[in-house]
Protein backbone atom coordinates (compact mmCIF):
# COMPACT_ATOMS: atom_id res chain seq x y z
CA UNK A 1 0.00 0.00 0.00
CA UNK A 2 2.89 2.37 0.66
CA UNK A 3 3.59 4.53 -2.31
CA UNK A 4 6.96 5.73 -0.92
CA UNK A 5 9.08 2.81 0.26
CA UNK A 6 11.90 4.53 2.17
CA UNK A 7 14.49 6.94 0.77
CA UNK A 8 17.80 5.39 -0.26
CA UNK A 9 20.94 6.39 -2.13
CA UNK A 10 22.39 3.91 -4.61
CA UNK A 11 26.06 3.33 -3.84
CA UNK A 12 28.18 2.43 -6.85
CA UNK A 13 31.51 1.69 -5.18
CA UNK A 14 32.28 -1.22 -2.87
CA UNK A 15 32.72 -0.25 0.77
CA UNK A 16 34.66 -2.03 3.50
CA UNK A 17 32.84 -2.22 6.84
CA UNK A 18 34.49 -4.20 9.58
CA UNK A 19 35.66 -7.46 8.05
CA UNK A 20 33.04 -7.62 5.28
CA UNK A 21 33.25 -6.36 1.72
CA UNK A 22 29.81 -5.01 0.82
CA UNK A 23 28.50 -6.50 -2.40
CA UNK A 24 26.86 -4.60 -5.25
CA UNK A 25 23.54 -4.95 -7.11
CA UNK A 26 23.03 -8.32 -8.78
CA UNK A 27 26.09 -9.99 -7.30
CA UNK A 28 25.97 -13.26 -5.37
CA UNK A 29 25.56 -12.78 -1.62
CA UNK A 30 24.99 -14.60 1.66
CA UNK A 31 21.61 -14.40 3.40
CA UNK A 32 23.30 -15.44 6.65
CA UNK A 33 25.25 -12.19 6.95
CA UNK A 34 23.44 -10.00 4.36
CA UNK A 35 26.75 -8.71 2.97
CA UNK A 36 25.07 -6.38 0.48
CA UNK A 37 25.76 -2.69 0.09
CA UNK A 38 23.56 0.00 1.62
CA UNK A 39 19.97 0.01 0.37
CA UNK A 40 20.26 -3.59 -0.86
CA UNK A 41 19.15 -6.91 0.58
CA UNK A 42 20.30 -10.45 -0.10
CA UNK A 43 17.27 -12.13 -1.69
CA UNK A 44 16.91 -15.41 -3.57
CA UNK A 45 15.93 -15.03 -7.21
CA UNK A 46 16.01 -17.81 -9.81
CA UNK A 47 17.72 -20.21 -7.36
CA UNK A 48 20.49 -17.73 -6.63
CA UNK A 49 21.03 -15.34 -3.75
CA UNK A 50 21.81 -11.89 -5.09
CA UNK A 51 21.98 -8.35 -3.79
CA UNK A 52 18.71 -6.71 -4.72
CA UNK A 53 17.66 -3.09 -4.49
CA UNK A 54 14.59 -2.87 -2.26
CA UNK A 55 14.36 0.87 -1.65
CA UNK A 56 13.10 3.55 -3.96
CA UNK A 57 14.49 7.02 -4.38
CA UNK A 58 11.75 9.40 -3.32
CA UNK A 59 10.76 11.47 -6.37
CA UNK A 60 9.92 14.36 -4.05
CA UNK A 61 13.57 14.48 -3.01
CA UNK A 62 14.47 15.34 -6.62
CA UNK A 63 11.84 17.98 -7.41
CA UNK A 64 8.80 19.36 -5.57
CA UNK A 65 7.44 21.91 -8.04
CA UNK A 66 5.65 19.54 -10.41
CA UNK A 67 1.96 18.56 -10.26
CA UNK A 68 1.21 15.33 -8.39
CA UNK A 69 0.28 13.63 -11.66
CA UNK A 70 3.86 14.20 -12.91
CA UNK A 71 5.30 11.70 -10.43
CA UNK A 72 5.42 7.93 -10.28
CA UNK A 73 5.12 5.88 -7.07
CA UNK A 74 5.86 2.23 -6.37
CA UNK A 75 2.62 0.73 -5.09
CA UNK A 76 2.17 -2.51 -3.16
CA UNK A 77 -0.76 -4.66 -4.29
CA UNK A 78 -2.84 -6.01 -1.37
CA UNK A 79 -0.53 -4.18 1.00
CA UNK A 80 -2.00 -5.72 4.13
CA UNK A 81 -1.64 -9.29 2.82
CA UNK A 82 1.60 -10.01 4.67
CA UNK A 83 3.15 -12.70 6.81
CA UNK A 84 1.38 -16.01 6.51
CA UNK A 85 0.73 -18.32 9.47
CA UNK A 86 0.14 -15.51 11.93
CA UNK A 87 -2.79 -14.63 14.16
CA UNK A 88 -4.66 -11.37 13.99
CA UNK A 89 -4.92 -8.99 16.91
CA UNK A 90 -8.31 -10.50 17.72
CA UNK A 91 -6.82 -14.00 17.92
CA UNK A 92 -8.10 -15.54 14.69
CA UNK A 93 -5.81 -17.34 12.26
CA UNK A 94 -4.91 -15.42 9.12
CA UNK A 95 -5.92 -17.48 6.09
CA UNK A 96 -5.23 -15.30 3.07
CA UNK A 97 -3.15 -15.00 -0.05
CA UNK A 98 0.15 -13.31 0.72
CA UNK A 99 1.14 -10.52 -1.66
CA UNK A 100 3.94 -8.83 0.30
CA UNK A 101 6.77 -10.01 2.56
CA UNK A 102 7.13 -7.20 5.06
CA UNK A 103 4.45 -5.76 7.29
CA UNK A 104 2.48 -2.56 7.21
CA UNK A 105 0.50 -3.40 10.28
CA UNK A 106 2.32 -6.63 11.18
CA UNK A 107 -0.93 -8.53 10.90
CA UNK A 108 -3.81 -8.84 8.49
CA UNK A 109 -7.54 -8.80 9.25
CA UNK A 110 -7.05 -6.77 12.39
CA UNK A 111 -9.27 -3.77 13.10
CA UNK A 112 -8.68 -1.14 10.42
CA UNK A 113 -7.90 1.44 13.08
CA UNK A 114 -4.59 -0.34 13.78
CA UNK A 115 -3.47 -0.04 10.16
CA UNK A 116 -4.49 3.61 9.98
CA UNK A 117 -2.67 4.43 13.21
CA UNK A 118 0.52 3.23 11.54
CA UNK A 119 -0.16 5.42 8.53
CA UNK A 120 -0.71 8.39 10.82
CA UNK A 121 2.59 7.71 12.58
CA UNK A 122 4.38 7.63 9.24
CA UNK A 123 2.86 10.92 8.07
CA UNK A 124 3.78 12.62 11.33
CA UNK A 125 7.34 11.29 11.21
CA UNK A 126 7.76 12.18 7.51
CA UNK A 127 6.19 15.63 7.00
CA UNK A 128 7.11 15.86 3.32
CA UNK A 129 5.73 12.48 2.23
CA UNK A 130 2.41 11.72 0.51
CA UNK A 131 0.46 8.47 0.80
CA UNK A 132 -2.22 7.22 -1.59
CA UNK A 133 -4.64 4.49 -0.51
CA UNK A 134 -6.86 2.54 -2.90
CA UNK A 135 -9.63 0.87 -0.91
CA UNK A 136 -11.41 -2.21 -2.19
CA UNK A 137 -14.50 -1.03 -0.42
CA UNK A 138 -17.06 -3.50 0.89
CA UNK A 139 -18.03 -1.39 3.92
CA UNK A 140 -21.83 -1.17 4.13
CA UNK A 141 -22.34 0.75 7.36
CA UNK A 142 -23.16 4.45 6.74
CA UNK A 143 -19.98 6.54 6.84
CA UNK A 144 -18.08 3.48 8.03
CA UNK A 145 -14.91 4.37 6.17
CA UNK A 146 -15.00 8.00 7.30
CA UNK A 147 -15.56 6.98 10.91
CA UNK A 148 -12.48 4.80 11.08
CA UNK A 149 -10.31 7.46 9.41
CA UNK A 150 -11.65 10.06 11.84
CA UNK A 151 -10.98 7.78 14.79
CA UNK A 152 -7.40 7.43 13.62
CA UNK A 153 -7.19 11.25 13.47
CA UNK A 154 -6.18 11.23 9.82
CA UNK A 155 -8.66 13.84 8.67
CA UNK A 156 -6.09 16.63 9.04
CA UNK A 157 -4.01 14.96 6.29
CA UNK A 158 -6.94 14.21 3.95
CA UNK A 159 -6.84 15.60 0.41
CA UNK A 160 -10.40 16.93 -0.10
CA UNK A 161 -12.31 15.43 -2.99
CA UNK A 162 -13.53 18.92 -3.89
CA UNK A 163 -9.93 19.87 -4.72
CA UNK A 164 -9.31 16.91 -7.01
CA UNK A 165 -8.96 17.95 -10.67
CA UNK A 166 -11.65 17.08 -13.15
CA UNK A 167 -11.45 16.57 -16.91
CA UNK A 168 -7.81 15.53 -16.93
CA UNK A 169 -6.33 18.76 -15.63
CA UNK A 170 -3.23 18.87 -13.47
CA UNK A 171 -3.24 18.16 -9.75
CA UNK A 172 -1.69 20.71 -7.38
CA UNK A 173 2.07 20.58 -7.09
CA UNK A 174 3.42 18.32 -4.38
CA UNK A 175 4.92 21.41 -2.79
CA UNK A 176 1.43 22.92 -2.45
CA UNK A 177 0.00 19.64 -1.16
CA UNK A 178 2.70 19.43 1.48
CA UNK A 179 2.30 23.06 2.54
CA UNK A 180 -1.46 22.53 3.00
CA UNK A 181 -0.88 19.15 4.67
CA UNK A 182 -3.05 17.45 2.02
CA UNK A 183 -0.79 14.41 2.13
CA UNK A 184 -3.28 11.54 2.28
CA UNK A 185 -5.16 10.68 -0.92
CA UNK A 186 -7.92 8.11 -0.47
CA UNK A 187 -9.80 6.42 -3.29
CA UNK A 188 -12.76 4.06 -2.90
CA UNK A 189 -13.99 1.38 -5.30
CA UNK A 190 -17.59 2.18 -4.33
CA UNK A 191 -19.12 4.53 -6.90
CA UNK A 192 -21.82 5.83 -4.54
CA UNK A 193 -19.51 7.13 -1.83
CA UNK A 194 -18.14 10.17 -3.60
CA UNK A 195 -21.55 11.83 -3.50
CA UNK A 196 -22.75 10.39 -0.21
CA UNK A 197 -19.55 10.34 1.88
CA UNK A 198 -17.14 12.62 -0.03
CA UNK A 199 -14.62 9.83 -0.66
CA UNK A 200 -13.16 10.00 -4.16
CA UNK A 201 -14.36 7.27 -6.50
CA UNK A 202 -11.15 5.92 -8.00
CA UNK A 203 -12.22 5.69 -11.63
CA UNK A 204 -13.40 9.28 -11.75
CA UNK A 205 -9.71 10.21 -11.57
CA UNK A 206 -7.64 7.14 -12.48
CA UNK A 207 -7.33 4.76 -15.42
CA UNK A 208 -6.15 1.29 -14.49
CA UNK A 209 -5.17 -1.78 -16.48
CA UNK A 210 -6.43 -5.30 -15.88
CA UNK A 211 -4.71 -7.49 -13.31
CA UNK A 212 -2.35 -10.12 -14.69
CA UNK A 213 0.76 -10.20 -16.86
CA UNK A 214 -0.71 -8.42 -19.87
CA UNK A 215 0.57 -10.86 -22.48
CA UNK A 216 1.73 -8.04 -24.71
CA UNK A 217 -1.23 -5.72 -24.11
CA UNK A 218 -2.36 -3.21 -21.51
CA UNK A 219 -6.15 -3.30 -21.47
CA UNK A 220 -8.21 -1.39 -18.93
CA UNK A 221 -9.91 -3.31 -16.15
CA UNK A 222 -13.70 -3.49 -16.36
CA UNK A 223 -14.38 -0.65 -13.90
CA UNK A 224 -11.92 1.74 -15.53
CA UNK A 225 -12.28 3.94 -18.58
CA UNK A 226 -9.96 2.97 -21.47
CA UNK A 227 -6.30 3.53 -20.68
CA UNK A 228 -5.98 6.41 -23.18
CA UNK A 229 -8.84 8.41 -21.61
CA UNK A 230 -7.25 11.84 -21.23
CA UNK A 231 -9.97 13.15 -18.89
CA UNK A 232 -8.45 11.04 -16.09
CA UNK A 233 -5.20 12.56 -14.82
CA UNK A 234 -3.69 9.51 -13.12
CA UNK A 235 -2.53 6.17 -14.55
CA UNK A 236 -2.28 3.03 -12.43
CA UNK A 237 -0.37 0.10 -13.91
CA UNK A 238 -0.85 -3.37 -12.42
CA UNK A 239 1.79 -6.03 -13.04
CA UNK A 240 1.39 -9.16 -10.97
CA UNK A 241 0.12 -12.69 -11.43
CA UNK A 242 -3.40 -13.85 -10.69
CA UNK A 243 -1.87 -16.57 -8.50
CA UNK A 244 0.77 -15.01 -6.26
CA UNK A 245 4.22 -16.61 -6.18
CA UNK A 246 7.24 -14.81 -4.79
CA UNK A 247 9.68 -16.96 -6.77
CA UNK A 248 8.08 -15.85 -10.04
CA UNK A 249 7.80 -12.27 -8.76
CA UNK A 250 11.59 -11.99 -8.63
CA UNK A 251 11.66 -12.33 -12.41
CA UNK A 252 8.45 -10.38 -13.02
CA UNK A 253 9.78 -7.36 -11.09
CA UNK A 254 12.80 -7.12 -13.38
CA UNK A 255 13.10 -6.51 -17.14
CA UNK A 256 9.53 -7.77 -17.85
CA UNK A 257 8.21 -4.97 -15.63
CA UNK A 258 10.04 -2.39 -17.73
CA UNK A 259 8.68 -3.97 -20.92
CA UNK A 260 5.13 -3.88 -19.56
CA UNK A 261 5.57 -0.25 -18.58
CA UNK A 262 6.53 0.59 -22.17
CA UNK A 263 3.40 -1.22 -23.43
CA UNK A 264 1.16 0.63 -20.95
CA UNK A 265 2.82 3.94 -21.83
CA UNK A 266 1.60 3.57 -25.40
CA UNK A 267 -1.82 2.22 -24.35
CA UNK A 268 -2.32 5.20 -22.01
CA UNK A 269 -1.80 7.74 -24.78
CA UNK A 270 1.95 8.18 -24.20
CA UNK A 271 1.59 8.63 -20.46
CA UNK A 272 3.91 7.02 -17.92
CA UNK A 273 2.25 5.32 -14.94
CA UNK A 274 1.78 7.35 -11.78
CA UNK A 275 1.39 4.15 -9.75
CA UNK A 276 3.25 0.91 -10.46
CA UNK A 277 1.54 -1.88 -8.50
CA UNK A 278 3.43 -5.13 -7.91
CA UNK A 279 3.48 -8.14 -5.62
CA UNK A 280 6.51 -8.86 -3.41
CA UNK A 281 8.13 -5.54 -4.24
CA UNK A 282 11.42 -6.60 -2.65
CA UNK A 283 11.90 -9.38 -5.18
CA UNK A 284 13.93 -8.71 -8.33
CA UNK A 285 17.01 -9.72 -10.29
CA UNK A 286 19.09 -6.92 -8.81
CA UNK A 287 17.66 -3.53 -9.74
CA UNK A 288 14.11 -4.77 -9.15
CA UNK A 289 10.91 -2.75 -9.11
CA UNK A 290 12.60 0.44 -7.83
CA UNK A 291 14.40 0.72 -11.17
CA UNK A 292 11.06 0.83 -13.01
CA UNK A 293 10.16 3.76 -10.79
CA UNK A 294 13.42 5.50 -11.74
CA UNK A 295 12.63 5.06 -15.44
CA UNK A 296 9.07 6.38 -15.06
CA UNK A 297 10.11 9.41 -13.05
CA UNK A 298 12.99 10.30 -15.37
CA UNK A 299 10.50 10.41 -18.22
CA UNK A 300 7.85 12.26 -16.21
CA UNK A 301 10.43 14.83 -15.13
CA UNK A 302 11.66 15.19 -18.71
CA UNK A 303 15.23 14.27 -17.78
Amino acid sequence: MENHLLLATLISASLVFGCYILIQIGETCSQDINDCDLGLQCIECNSRNRCTRIQTISPISMVMELPFNRYSWLTTHNSFATRVMMNSSIGSSLLTITNQEDSITDQLNQPAINALEEIKAFLIAHPTEIITIFIKDHVTSPNGVNKVFNKARLRKFWFPVSKMPKNGSDWPTVKTMISKNHRLIVFTSNATKEASERIAYEWNYVVENQYGMGEGSCLNRAESFPMNTSTKSLVLMNYFRNVQNYNEACMDNSSPLISMMDICFKAAGNRWPNFIAVDFYKRGDGRGAPYALDVANQNLFGT
